[in-house]
């Protein structure tokens, strides 16, 4: 709280000091916050934009675990497939705002593409080196005691796996909002995104730093709230957790 408050402090006489409206103080970014919540303006796009994270994300996880699963255990896919996802990682997630606007038009469907394959990738990534990861041990004493097929990856494969493609579903979910909100701002779409862009045309600065003021927000408690807990409860079946 000492740190918050010192960096408000500065924040505020650095604004001060500078005189200009590019960049306003902590008073008038909250003024806008409590404007644009009072309006509806953010709250509508908050929701808005949430709801279409919410989708692709959901797509995103269930076929980058997938992905990631095959990868590690299936040669033929891991010499074919893996080699375009590691080609394919290294192209930024605004890269395929282009290709997306090409193939679907100015709809829902263009954003939800640049989510998934922004943020697909990266988790397919993480699942694979988290199931390669698993001890051999564990797995030849599973199959000793009878586990094969599906019982194997049910049972075992897949919870000694499970901290590994919890930190790829947290980096991905970090990859599918930067991908959400550069589809946002391509076209009138009701999210953050548009909002930063209205911010921008109108020269508002104080709107657009309460946006990111509201995208931290956002970002902190989903990871405080889901990631956090989910990690804090993993630690604690591990046994890693010592208090």
């Amino acid at each position: 709280m000492a740190f918050l408050a010192i960096l408000i402090a500065a924040w505020a006489t650095a604004s001060r000091l500078g005189e200009s409206y590019l960049f306003p103080g902590p008073g008038d970014v909250a003024a806008a916050l409590f404007t644009g919540f009072k309006s509806g303006l953010l709250a509508r796009a908050v929701a808005k934009s949430m709801a279409r994270l919410l989708v692709g994300y959901t797509v995103s996880l269930v076929a980058g675990v997938a992905l990631g699963c095959a990868l590690a255990r299936v040669k033929l896919v891991k010499e074919t497939v893996g080699l375009l996802v590691l080609g394919l990682q290294a192209v930024p997630s605004v890269c395929w705002l282009p290709l997306a606007l090409l193939w679907f038009g100015l709809n829902e469907m263009a954003i939800q593409v640049v989510v998934v394959l922004g943020s697909l990738l990266s988790i397919a990534v993480a699942t694979e080196s988290a199931v390669n990861t698993v001890p051999p041990l564990l797995v030849r004493a599973a199959r000793t005691m009878g586990a094969r097929g599906a019982t194997l990856w049910w049972r075992v494969i897949l919870p000694a796996s499970l901290p590994g493609v919890l930190s790829g579903a947290r980096l991905g979910w970090t990859f599918a909002w930067r991908s959400l909100l550069a589809g946002e701002l391509l076209f009138v779409s009701g999210g953050l995104g548009q909002v930063l862009e209205f911010g921008r045309e109108l020269h508002d600065m104080a709107l657009v730093l309460a946006v990111m003021a509201v995208i931290i927000a956002l970002g902190l408690a989903s990871d405080h709230l889901l990631f956090g807990r989910l990690e804090r409860r993993m630690r604690r079946v591990w046994g890693h957790d010592r208090r």
